[in-house]
């Protein structure tokens, strides 16, 4: 096993008239890939070659689709968590819900949250939706990365107990809690895996397509993205410990859908819907004709 390195969660602490400011490195995470992903995004749009044609929209218009984008995220990723987690809870303190610096978001609910924002942003622009996705598509996977390297750091969001070699001994009560298990218990570092999966080899996959030329079908890298990120949730839920308000002493994988030993957790069950979304938008790409090659 492998003890949890010593890292702090935050960054720094400014103490201000009684007030303490803290930077943390979930926040970090979320504005390094926020502000990655915007220069990214910016660059493809000065490249017309790669679209075949022309580019979706004006690179200096990326700055505007920033702001929408940034909205989405907070909004859909709190909202979800809300929703899809922890209903009860919020139900009976409605006050909560906007205190987001207590932590609290879903990646799925971020999602939704970021399509109902670029199709608004398209719809107001006169921009090809799905050209659109295709891009952000592309940059998905580093804000991806490093929000789970965040959630290591943070000591969140753990895998399931394991006696492997690269077994990790988090901190904190709820993670020494295995049942069975004399001593310091050793779990998954699932929030490596999804990096890894998620972030690495999703971000390759998807930067490999658009020097193929991907980004002439429309459609195409949108589809790839959904369904590898579907595939590589799915595959981590397999090793990731359900959230505590799922697990009981007769569900103790935390399955929301089937039975206590086979069944979906919640993560996969909002996966598969991306899954068969994102096929369908590769099939459908295929079949259409791509934009003509740049001469």
């Amino acid at each position: 096993m492998i003890p949890f390195p010593d890292i702090a969660p935050e960054i720094f602490t400014i103490d201000l008239g009684g007030f303490s400011l803290s930077l943390r490195w979930y926040a970090l995470a979320y504005l390094a890939g926020l502000l990655i992903g915007w220069r990214i995004v910016a660059a493809m749009m000065r490249r017309d070659r790669l679209w075949g044609d022309r580019a979706p929209m004006a690179a200096d218009r990326v700055d505007d689709l920033l702001t929408w984008v940034i909205l989405g995220v907070i909004l859909g990723g709190r909202l979800g968590f809300v929703l899809f987690y922890e209903p009860g809870f919020y139900l009976a303190n409605p006050a909560e819900i906007i205190k987001v610096w207590q932590g609290g978001m879903s990646f799925h609910g971020g999602f939704a949250g970021v399509i109902v924002a670029v199709w608004g942003f398209c719809r107001a622009n006169d921009i090809p939706p799905l050209r659109l996705a295709d891009a952000l598509a592309v940059v998905a996977p580093i804000g991806l990365f490093f929000g789970r390297i965040a959630n290591f750091i943070n000591a969140e969001l753990w895998g399931r107990p394991t006696n492997l070699p690269w077994g990790v001994v988090f901190p904190g009560e709820a993670a020494q809690a295995c049942p069975g298990v004399v001593g310091p218990c050793a779990r998954h570092p699932s929030q490596l895996y999804e990096a890894g999966l998620e972030g690495i080899l999703l971000g390759l996959v998807l930067l490999l397509l658009v020097r193929a030329g991907g980004l002439r079908r429309p459609g195409l890298a949108f589809g790839v993205f959904l369904a590898g990120y579907g595939l590589a949730r799915m595959f981590v839920e397999l090793f990731r410990e359900a959230d505590a308000q799922f697990i009981t002493p007769d569900n103790p994988l935390g399955h929301v859908l089937g039975g206590p030993v086979i069944g979906l957790t919640m993560g996969q069950l909002l996966s598969l819907p991306m899954v068969v979304v994102g096929l369908a938008l590769i099939l459908r790409a295929q079949h259409r004709p791509a934009a003509p090659a740049p001469a």
